[in-house]
């Protein structure tokens, strides 16, 4: 009888390792390691604004950028110390972000690969610089969606240095607009960066409100 019970108990232990082993198994092998890389997905892909030491107006693309505080509304970008605009933003406190529409996407990409330091980016883009009144930088008059940024602190990090700029305005052009007076993306067409794609992608369709969606699991 003892003998008989430790039988059985051997074959449930074995029987529940194996439901285990296949349950979470075959799902953890499914993961490869890729390394500490920048690599999470999406992201955005902006136009930011300075002054450069003479007064002359740059922009740059960049994607390590993103909201950082409700309140004061802050907005972060990193960049390196090679770039262009990371001097323009210490000589002059401000910077303003730009967020491009699909049709911007060909001026986007070329901002991203030449430097303010050899050509004049507004002129060869045939974008057009707005002077702010509010921060010492410009906007593009041709983006729908603008932020105006004052430089309220600076983080040294290692390769790149985080701005963050207080949001001292937003700017939106109204047919972007949506029924809550919010910029809709779906009007907008706003696109992401993606770095295994190496390349620019648009957002799709709206899946859902997240009330509705969050509801599906309270049903």
């Amino acid at each position: 009888m003892k003998v008989t019970r430790i039988a059985s108990l051997a074959i449930l232990t074995v029987t529940a390792a194996s439901l285990f082993m296949t349950a979470a198994g075959p799902a953890a092998a499914e993961k490869k390691s890729l390394g500490a890389k920048t690599i999470a997905p999406p992201a955005p892909a902006w136009l930011i604004c300075t002054y450069d030491a003479e007064g002359k107006p740059n922009m740059m693309t960049a994607s390590w950028v993103g909201m950082a505080c409700s309140k004061p509304p802050c907005v972060t970008i990193s960049l390196r110390e090679a770039t262009y605009t990371f001097g323009n933003i210490k000589e002059h406190g401000a910077y303003t972000v730009n967020i491009p529409s699909e049709k911007l996407a060909a001026a986007t990409a070329y901002a991203g690969v030449v430097s303010g330091r050899d050509t004049d980016k507004f002129a060869d883009t045939g974008l057009t610089a707005v002077k702010s009144d509010l921060v010492d930088a410009p906007y593009i008059k041709e983006c729908e969606l603008v932020i105006e940024c004052r430089l309220i602190k600076t983080v040294e990090l290692g390769l790149h240095t985080m701005f963050i700029g207080e949001i001292m305005d937003v700017k939106a052009n109204e047919e972007i607009l949506g029924e809550n007076g919010s910029p809709d993306p779906e009007k907008h067409k706003p696109f992401i960066w993606s770095i295994g794609g190496y390349g620019f992608y648009g957002l799709g369709g709206r899946i859902g409100g997240v009330g509705e969606l969050a509801d599906k699991f309270r049903e």
